[in-house]
């Protein structure tokens, strides 16, 4: 019995640092596709790039849902939010694949408040 606890604290011990491991990709691969899609020509994050656009904090003010919709429908995001900003943040639907949008909405989750 005991034998048994042990092997299941050790499976469940490693799926957490397998998750880990898979979220750090994510989040790294998410910021890949920031830097790729130049989206600091308009955001920042840590003080790097257009400081009228800061994302720092955004993982705690929005849901995984808003960051992908704000991502493919940015005019009902602006409507919702009443953002007036110009230039307005363009669509990104057609640009980036699923698996993209998803790293993306990882890294931007991972900007929390400090």
């Amino acid at each position: 019995m005991r034998l048994i606890l042990v092997c299941a604290g050790m499976l469940a011990l490693s799926a957490g640092i397998a998750a880990a491991a898979q979220d750090a990709a994510q989040v790294e691969r998410g910021k890949q596709v920031y830097t790729a899609q130049k989206c600091a020509m308009c955001h920042s994050v840590g003080g790097v790039g257009n400081a009228k656009g800061s994302l720092d904090g955004v993982g705690s003010k929005l849901s995984a849902e808003e960051i992908k919709l704000w991502h493919t429908d940015p005019k009902a995001m602006m409507a919702k939010t009443k953002a007036e900003r110009k230039p307005a943040m363009p669509s990104y639907a057609a640009k980036l694949s699923k698996e993209d949008l998803d790293a993306i909405t990882a890294y931007m989750l991972s900007l929390k408040k400090k």
